[in-house]
């Protein structure tokens, strides 16, 4: 029997169908695009043609994302803040904008005013919404859709069907898109405004990653040109989550954000060394900062000598007195080393040129410019303001305990300098074998030397990992912009984790920034979030649990095995169900899986390797597991995660980290006893 001419469904693949029609039209437009008679010169024509080259892939028809995933109708023309819209109109709400052959909007960006209320209506506040409409997707094709009357006082609240099965769908691959199931919490967030910068603490599941990147493709919505000139970045904790989240910005046909770990950020000199938890802790410390701003204005010395420049037949002199008031001015103004050390020449030179004209002569700004590259003024200089290399510095204070003791006088003990002294001394910057943490103190060194380059905005993601002297360095990349902080204090699994967001925002320098908690989980479990909650009052004293508003309670299982065979059975079993699956162990125990997993024949990835239709199991690291979501989750061995930290309550955040990774089940493998925190509660 065919399908009615007007049945509802039937219009909607219409519209769809249209729509994507207006959509290869708009790229077609811009592909036909010549630019030859357009351009001044070689180089404009260049620029020109990236962009559109990035315009064109910005308007790419991915054929398995549907291209609206909701409709609104509204019952009166909006307002005049709210021009767009006449009585009764509708409008599809959905990843981008699209527009036909007039001009006519199909499809309204997500991010657009009149969106809004896609998200934030609800029966008490309809926002004027008639009617809000979701859709339901097989590979790109509508399938379902489903209304709420909010303006209908008769029509009772329910819960969207197909919300919670969007939200609860599995995944083959790397993190998706919210866009159709962000809720107004999450929007409030999304929304705020470029000028302020926001904190999120968000536990498992609470979509605080999602959060911060549709803040950032919302910021380049609402001011694109600003964020143009000055850039966008993402850091995140290493290269297997950068990964996992590459592809969420692009589907939203935002294609010009980096992404970068804090490592990159601050990869001065090549890291050869690692740190035991004492030293790296001392060196994370923000005391270190005032350390090494100590060490790098010893090189600033009083001029003892005046300076006698010779021009022509005449000698102009400039006694020592004056140059250490000018020296002195320049410390009080508090500029970069290097900046004041770029000045110094300058101003002596003006001093040589106010007596000359004192003596009736008339210099110019070419005179003064030759007086500040004499190869007099140049030596004192030299003598008073050394140039200062920043890796060199940092290679000083660590080899040589006697220059380190001046300087960290009263900020370092005694205990805190020999942690962190090199029991033997690189000969070179290029020889020595940096840590990490090293490179953190180089990054500081150069900005005191000369300043970083700011950006527009910056999302850090997983920051409750990040030392005080880290978040020094972000900070610099968002001196002049704001920055969308993302982490969960449960989840710090570093010696040096954040201990509140006052105190790291502190130290990134936007102590006012506002601090928002997300506490509604939508991807873990109820069961299992439960289970790993039991772990807060141990690691996160005072947190917020996560409550799930799942109704798809999931499945959940603690199993004593007798060995590795035992946990490939477990991973088996998960891998009869569609979506991923996770195994996830301590690091130590990785190798050993990876065999019984060979043996049994099960093809495995690592983390951040694209998962497939045909491999869908990843072997998991407990130490790489932070960020990182799989619809099936085996951890094995608890007991043995908590054992391969420094201390307990690393090791037990450790655990809370891959307890959490599950969105619709989790299979907890144990040969050994469960840690007490865990095993002390009765389950439900």
């Amino acid at each position: 029997m065919s399908t009615p001419v007007d049945d509802p469904l039937s219009r909607e693949r219409s519209h769809l169908s249209a729509s994507r029609s207006a959509l290869r039209a708009m790229r077609e437009d811009v592909e036909a695009l010549d630019i030859t008679d357009v351009t001044a010169n070689w180089v404009n024509a260049e620029v020109l043609a990236r962009q559109i080259e990035e315009r064109i892939k910005a308007l790419a028809d991915l054929s398995d994302t549907p291209l609206f995933f909701g409709r609104l109708d509204y019952l009166h023309a909006p307002g005049a803040e709210q021009a767009e819209g006449a009585d009764g109109e509708r409008f599809y709400i959905g990843r981008r904008h699209v527009h036909d052959h007039d001009g006519d909007p199909m499809v309204i960006d997500w991010r657009a005013p009149v969106s809004q209320p896609f998200y934030r209506a609800s029966k008490k506040d309809p926002m004027d919404v008639a009617l809000r409409r979701r859709f339901g997707y097989t590979r790109g094709d509508i399938t379902a859709y489903e209304d709420e009357h909010l303006s209908d006082p008769a029509e009772a609240s329910r819960t969207s069907k197909l919300l919670q099965q969007e939200i609860e769908r599995p995944r083959v691959g790397p993190m998706r898109d919210i866009v159709a199931t962000i809720q107004p919490e999450q929007d409030e967030i999304v929304r705020s405004g470029l000028s302020g910068t926001v904190c999120v603490q968000g536990g498992p599941g609470t979509g605080k990653t999602a959060v911060g990147l549709h803040r950032v493709a919302y910021l380049l919505y609402a001011h694109r040109e600003r964020l143009a000139r000055t850039g966008t970045l993402v850091i995140g904790p290493n290269r297997s989550f950068l990964h996992y989240i590459e592809q969420v910005l692009p589907a939203l046909g935002e294609l010009a954000v980096q992404q970068a770990t804090v490592d990159d950020l601050v990869a001065h000199v090549e890291i050869k060394g690692t740190d035991d938890a004492t030293a790296a802790v001392v060196k994370g410390d923000a005391r270190l900062a005032r350390v090494l701003r100590r060490a790098l204005y010893a090189h600033v010395t009083m001029p003892t000598e005046p300076v006698v420049v010779v021009r022509g037949s005449r000698r102009w002199r400039i006694p020592a007195y004056e140059l250490e008031e000018l020296v002195r001015e320049l410390l009080d103004r508090d500029i970069r080393y290097g900046a004041a050390r770029e000045a110094l020449p300058q101003r002596i030179a003006h001093a040589v040129l106010v007596q000359m004209e004192r003596s009736g002569e008339a210099p110019d700004d070419r005179v003064q410019d030759a007086v500040a590259r004499n190869s007099a003024v140049k030596a004192a200089v030299k003598a008073v303001w050394p140039a200062v290399d920043p890796a060199k510095l940092v290679l000083r204070l660590l080899s040589d305990a006697e220059f380190l003791a001046v300087h960290a006088e009263g900020i370092l003990d005694e205990d805190e300098q020999k942690a962190i002294l090199w029991a033997k001394p690189a000969r070179s910057v290029k020889s020595a074998k940096w840590s990490a943490a090293d490179a953190v103190l180089i990054d500081e060194a150069t900005d005191l030397i000369q300043r970083t380059h700011s950006l527009g905005h910056v999302v850090l993601d997983e920051a409750q990992d990040l030392s005080p002297m880290q978040y020094r360095a972000v900070g610099r990349r968002c001196t002049t912009g704001s920055a969308t902080v993302l982490g969960d204090l449960a989840q710090g699994t570093t010696p040096w984790a954040t201990r509140g967001w006052q105190e790291a925002l502190t130290h990134l320098g936007k102590p006012e920034a506002l601090v928002e908690e997300l506490t509604a989980g939508f991807r873990v479990p109820t069961d299992v979030i439960t289970y790993a909650s039991r772990l807060l009052p141990h690691i996160a004293p005072g947190l917020t649990p996560v409550v799930s508003i799942r109704e798809n309670p999931g499945h959940f299982e603690v199993r004593p095995v007798s060995g590795p065979k035992d946990v490939v059975e477990a991973c088996r079993e998960l891998l009869r169900h569609e979506g991923s699956t996770g195994l996830i162990a301590a690091d130590a125990r990785v190798p050993e899986l990876a065999e019984a997993l060979e043996q049994a024949g099960i093809p495995y990835l690592g983390p951040g390797e694209e998962t497939t239709v045909d491999t869908r199991l990843t072997l998991v690291p407990a130490s790489l597991a932070k960020g990182l979501e799989y619809d099936y989750v085996v951890l094995d061995e608890p007991r043995a995660v908590v054992d391969g930290e420094p201390d307990e309550r690393t090791g037990l955040r450790r655990l809370y980290v891959a307890l959490t990774r599950a969105v619709s089940g989790l299979i907890v493998t144990h040969a050994a006893g469960l840690p007490p925190q865990l095993a002390s509660t009765t389950l439900r």
